[in-house]
């Protein structure tokens, strides 16, 4: 008896201590996501005159920053930078066209830039755009990688350390293959597609690439290869044939060769690089120059035309289209929003900026669905990011217009679901079997102890060539094209923002701001303002507000499932045999 009821004090003791640990730990954890937003909020200094905004793209750039308590508290710790958003850069670029304090611009620091090329392509044509004010753009590195050096190639002068390296050696597409780990746990992947080339499901089902697919990955990066090559020839005025002969004969193997070819216009140690800053910002050499970092300089931007009562709405859709959570794009939320801007009079014109590769089939049909009433009450313009393809197209083709970057990875029109069959694993390698009792003959159609029988995959390809049927007609329906041209450009395949314009599944070139005019133009504004949407909480609101979930975010464990421990498998197993109109693998073209 004694020994129970030691037992029982020490257990109500530990539990208490533990409830006072983590009560002290998470005070301190909300206490500095307090602080961070308090923190974030302080006032900014003003601009001196005879400044350099100062572009360093050493993070991850994102079509717009959230206000997620756990990107302030990984901030504020130090951990981790938050984020860039594309459209404070946009705007900080623009306001500085026209900013008398603001002499030129300096890029440095790129080499961690995590962005696609399209995202690149919209910063680059936006600082040659500045450029045209006779306002100066330089650009210095220690060592300039690939998609750091296309962004360079802008500048009117490109300098780097005289023992940096610019490392171009053209676009490739690596892919990882499951089926041989599979395999050898027993774990049978079992597809239904549509689509010769919708290859999201070869790395489960080969152990290397399809001929449809490797020729389908060569086209589109060999097209996006030959807009990065022509942009960066014609800005350095060499030869794109010179500079793509210097890749395959890898003559750049240090400084002195790219500077000889005319990629760089000199080397410099950082001490040279700013007295010639403070000289060109109209200072005396041995003078400092003004610094001004984009985060700062962004924050200093007054809002546009706030008293102007109509509108122009962003909305962005950023992320994988699911089902439902709370991150990425939730097809019912975004369906939501979408009905909420249809329905408010103040908004003339909407520019539906996606990037996504897509996700689930239903959520891609619901944010279609508002889509489709939104594009018969005002004009509607979609912009692509660095990917909008599947289930991105999917929602993407009822627009007034499409625009996209010729770096952009779109179409990839088909679809697909996977189920496993891990009976294999469970009863010859764990030595489980499992009895069912069920009412109907395919009760248990699905579960992850037994195949799919034919009648039942039969069953689910018919499911998945309605849908694709459906996908196609909408397609045919926004872009105005016979259905039997859709298929034939469709069955899963991704093109290059390039091929696209050329089969019709885009309109123009462009990114964000060029979408803004077109919408602008189609409802005929003179006056108007633009407003970012969905709306973003205060960020001391959202920390209050999301104090649970935070709790969750820093306790949450490993659920016990190995598969989980690697994404793209873990991806599909969320998927749970749902049609999914979603990109290919994880397409980074590098």
């Amino acid at each position: 008896m004694r020994n129970s009821v030691k037992t029982m004090l020490s257990a109500m003791l530990g539990a208490f201590l533990a409830s006072v640990v983590m009560s002290v730990v998470a005070a301190i954890v909300f206490g500095a996501i307090i602080s961070a937003s308090l923190f974030s909020a302080a006032p900014v200094k003003a601009v001196k005159s005879n400044s350099v905004l100062t572009i360093s793209l050493n993070r991850a750039i994102v079509d717009r920053v959230g206000n997620d308590p756990m990107d302030l508290l990984q901030s504020f710790l130090g951990d981790a930078e938050s984020p860039l958003g594309l459209n404070d850069i946009l705007r900080s670029i623009e306001n500085a066209k026209n900013d008398s304090k603001i002499e030129g611009i300096l890029l440095t620091d790129m080499n961690g830039v995590d962005a696609g090329l399209a995202t690149l392509t919209e910063i680059r044509n936006a600082l040659l755009d500045f450029r045209l004010t006779g306002k100066f753009v330089v650009s210095y590195s220690d060592f300039y990688g690939q998609k750091p050096y296309y962004l360079a190639s802008v500048a009117d002068k490109v300098y780097m350390n005289p023992e940096g390296l610019v490392d171009l050696h053209g676009l490739g597409a690596g892919i990882m293959f499951y089926k041989g780990a599979l395999d050898k746990l027993g774990i049978e992947a079992q597809v239904v597609r549509h689509g010769t080339f919708k290859s999201a499901v070869e790395p489960y089902m080969y152990d290397k690439m399809s001929a449809e697919n490797k020729a389908q990955i060569l086209a589109y990066a060999g097209s996006i290869w030959q807009s990065v090559l022509s942009e960066i020839a014609a800005q350095r005025q060499v030869e794109a044939n010179k500079i793509n002969d210097a890749i395959n004969n890898l003559q750049l193997s240090d400084a002195q060769a790219a500077l000889s070819l005319n990629l760089l216009d000199g080397l410099r140690q950082r001490g040279e690089l700013i007295s010639e800053l403070a000289v060109l910002s109209r200072l005396s050499e041995d003078e400092k120059p003004n610094l001004v970092g984009i985060d700062t300089y962004s924050k200093t931007i007054p809002p546009k035309n706030i008293m102007e009562k109509q509108q122009v709405a962003i909305v962005y859709a950023q992320g994988e289209i699911l089902d439902d959570g709370k991150s990425d794009i939730v097809g019912k939320t975004l369906a939501a929003e979408l009905r909420a801007v249809r329905r408010d009079s103040s908004i003339k014109a909407v520019v539906l900026r996606v990037n996504s590769p897509g996700g689930s089939a239903m959520a891609s049909e619901h944010i279609w669905h508002e889509m489709q009433l939104l594009k018969d009450t005002k004009p509607l313009v979609v912009s692509m990011g660095d990917v909008a393809a599947s289930g991105g197209y999917y929602i993407s083709c009822p627009a007034s217009c499409i625009v996209a970057s010729p770096a952009t990875l779109t179409g990839s029109i088909g679809v697909f679901g996977v189920l496993f069959n891990a009976k294999n694993l469970l009863n010859n390698k764990l030595g489980l079997t499992v009895d069912v009792a069920a009412t109907n003959e395919h009760a248990d159609m699905g579960t992850i102890y037994r195949p799919l029988s034919k009648p039942e995959y039969n069953f689910l390809q018919r499911h998945v060539e309605t849908i694709y049927t459906t996908f196609i007609q909408h397609v045919a329906d926004g872009r105005k094209m016979p259905v039997k041209e859709v298929d034939k450009i469709g069955e899963g395949r991704v093109w290059s923002g390039v091929d696209a314009k050329r089969l019709n599944l885009i309109d123009e070139f462009g990114g964000l701001n060029v979408a803004v005019e077109k919408a602008v133009l189609l409802a005929n504004l003179d006056k108007y303002r633009v407003v970012e949407l969905p709306r973003q909480k205060d960020k001391l609101a959202f920390v209050l507000e999301s104090l649970g979930q935070t709790a969750v975010k820093l306790t949450k464990k490993s659920k016990g499932n190995i598969l989980e421990d690697y994404e793209p498998l873990a991806k599909l197993l969320r998927m749970n045999g749902k049609a999914q109109a979603r990109l290919p693998y994880e397409i980074s073209v590098e």
